[in-house]
């Protein structure tokens, strides 16, 4: 699109909610550096993650093609398909020189660096999650503090100092109340921190670079430093939706996990937290938030100061989102509440995007990747099935439209988790249906009246037409968006 090749920067949280930026309406914390990108760019104020679990919501956006045409629908497996194409490795056979700092999440990491495919990253510094839980040095977050001479179990002050098991490790030193590491040590600056050195080495090489960050914030465990806690008070904290009965009529796994815990009773039970509770965990979610926030306005002041803010495509988002106790759950699982499919998106870069644009199109993040791909000038691979927006983020279409609906999936995601739950969402921002296959239940909401669903309108009689209206719109939505064509016919016969 443009005579110079463009540079990128993917800034990919893990488990942020939609509403969790200050200028989109979140009064409860701050993050101007975010805000900033926002009046400077694109905010898309409805996109939804194709899945309500990393592997495949990463697998999804990372390719332009639905999870379960990537065969990746559940975290923790062993191998990642050879016949996908990831769009870091289709720039760098374009010449592009791609790096990592974080998370990739596509393929198991549990008690191994986890097996990459041909990702088309050159440059890359691991971390699955902070824990010290890669004993041969495969996390190079632990590689980095102990070049600092920290240990992470003296400075970390959370429950466990492992995740790698269930129940996890206890740490000796808790102390009654999870603190995260302080922020100069903290996986999310050492992200930032990695990123810029990676644009440092790579910058007026004659060859447009790509970096993806992944920090695991803000995922649970909720443990932001405290001086980020400090920042904010509990009283001052909002309460989860909740609405007294309203999971009379939801789905068997929702009521389990309200009084079980969610993933199997590793969340906490929502009936044995006080309101006290409740907001403390805002707060610590909100304040590892505004961490992200200061990290990604360093790495933003940096871009700047090499003067490559202009040619530089900037996209903030989210793989998926957290309950955060609405509804009262807690986590993620098969469920296809606002709070865990609908997510924060925002691109940036001031030589081809639109500045203070809000847009309330519906997009799904597996456009991104076709989206990228048009951005840098080449052409989007016939096998992927998202849509690109570029239209929407160069001025050329309405903002207030890019797809009919958008769809989530649950198959089979989590070992341990809901193991026989397989859904699919269909929402066109007036209804959302959730239909769980072979099950006799399943969802339904009026987001003209009940924008918060509470109110699961699946068995009530005067939604009957509209239901099985919805139920065939989410069956041809589910097969027709997920039509693979990588096989590529050439000719008639």
């Amino acid at each position: 699109m443009k005579d110079k090749p463009l540079n990128i920067i993917w800034f990919c949280t893990d488990q942020q909610r939609w509403d969790t930026i200050h200028c989109l309406g979140n009064p409860y914390l701050k993050t101007p550096n975010i805000d900033k990108l926002i009046e400077e760019g694109v905010a898309f104020t409805r996109a939804y993650a194709q899945a309500p679990v990393c592997t495949p919501s990463r697998s999804c956006f990372l390719t332009g093609r639905y999870p379960r045409t990537t065969r990746a629908s559940f975290n923790g497996n062993d191998t990642y398909s050879k016949d996908e194409k990831l769009v870091t490795k289709l720039l760098a056979d374009k010449d592009y020189v791609c790096g990592l700092a974080g998370k990739l999440h596509l393929t198991s990491a549990q008690g191994r660096m986890e097996k990459r495919t041909e990702d088309g990253y050159t440059y890359v510094k691991w971390s699955e999650h902070p824990n010290d839980d890669w004993p041969n040095g495969e996390n190079d977050y632990q590689n980095w503090l102990k070049e600092k001479g920290k240990r992470w179990e003296e400075i970390y002050g959370g429950k466990y100092t492992s995740m790698a098991t269930w129940p996890p490790k206890a740490n000796p030193n808790f102390t009654g109340k999870t603190v995260g590491v302080p922020s100069e040590f903290h996986q999310t600056t050492w992200c930032v921190e990695m990123a810029i050195d990676f644009i440092e080495k790579n910058r007026g090489k004659g060859q447009p670079w790509l970096i993806s960050i992944n920090p695991y914030d803000p995922h649970p465990p909720l443990d932001p430093p405290q001086a980020y806690k400090d920042r904010l008070n509990i009283e001052d904290m909002p309460l989860p939706l909740w609405k007294d009965g309203e999971l009379d009529n939801k789905p068997p796994h929702q009521r389990k996990d309200y009084y079980q815990g969610g993933q199997d009773g590793q969340a906490d039970p929502y009936p044995t937290l006080t309101d006290e509770d409740k907001r403390e965990k805002f707060r610590d979610y909100y304040a590892q938030i505004e961490l992200i926030d200061d990290q990604f306005g360093r790495l933003m002041e940096y871009l700047d100061s090499i003067g490559e803010k202009d040619n530089t495509l900037v996209i903030f988002m989210s793989d998926h989102g957290e309950m955060q106790g609405d509804h009262g759950l807690y986590w993620k699982g098969a469920y296809f509440y606002e709070a865990l499919t609908h997510v924060p998106l925002i691109m940036r870069c001031p030589s081809i995007i639109k500045k203070g644009i809000r847009s309330n199109a519906l997009v799904e993040l597996v456009d991104i990747a076709p989206t990228i791909m048009e951005l840098a000038g080449y052409e989007i691979p016939f096998y992927m099935q998202g849509k690109s927006f570029v239209p929407i983020l160069t001025g050329k279409v309405s903002p207030d439209f890019h797809k009919d609906s958008v769809y989530s999936e649950y198959y089979y995601c989590m070992k341990g988790t809901h193991d026989d739950i397989f859904g699919t969402m269909y929402f066109d921002g007036k209804y959302k249906i959730i239909n769980y296959h072979g099950k006799p239940y399943g969802e339904l909401y009026d987001f003209e009246n009940d924008p918060n669903e509470f109110n699961n309108l699946w068995d009530n009689p005067e939604y009957e037409q509209i239901k099985a209206d919805y139920i065939k719109k989410n069956f041809d939505s589910a097969i027709l968006k997920t039509m693979d064509y990588s096989l590529n016919r050439i000719n008639d016969y």
